[in-house]
């Protein structure tokens, strides 16, 4: 389980990073130049989808990285992070896979036990 939320949260973050580097381009676009604002419009907040398209990759990409020695942290984080997408682009053809991948991967670091342990990391 550990193995998995490290590769899904990767990806997630991978993945993230594609739909953030558009989502602050495109409301950087639209603050510089009006007429992309007025034919296109702009998104309701714009200042959290700036912070998100910076902050939930990252945050995939740690929580993954953390999830073999600290499953119960990287499990969180790739829970925030898919909560952060989902917050601020919504769920849609471009972040299905990403908020899928981060929110699988964080179900599985909170699942994993250690490895030769039976009990849980609770």
């Amino acid at each position: 389980m550990r193995n998995a939320a490290l590769t899904l949260g990767i990806i997630a973050g991978v993945f993230g990073m594609l739909v953030g580097f558009f989502g602050f381009g495109y409301t950087e676009l639209a603050r510089n130049y009006g007429e992309v604002e007025q034919m296109f419009g702009m998104f309701d907040n714009p200042d959290l989808v700036r912070a998100v398209s910076i902050l939930s990759p990252l945050l995939a990409i740690a929580g993954g990285a953390m999830a073999k020695a600290r499953a119960l942290w990287g499990g969180i984080l790739l829970l925030i992070s898919a909560l952060g997408m989902y917050l601020a682009f919504g769920f849609n053809v471009f972040t299905m896979f990403p908020i899928a991948f981060a929110g699988l991967g964080g179900v599985l670091g909170l699942a994993a036990g250690k490895p030769d342990e039976p009990k849980a990391h609770f």
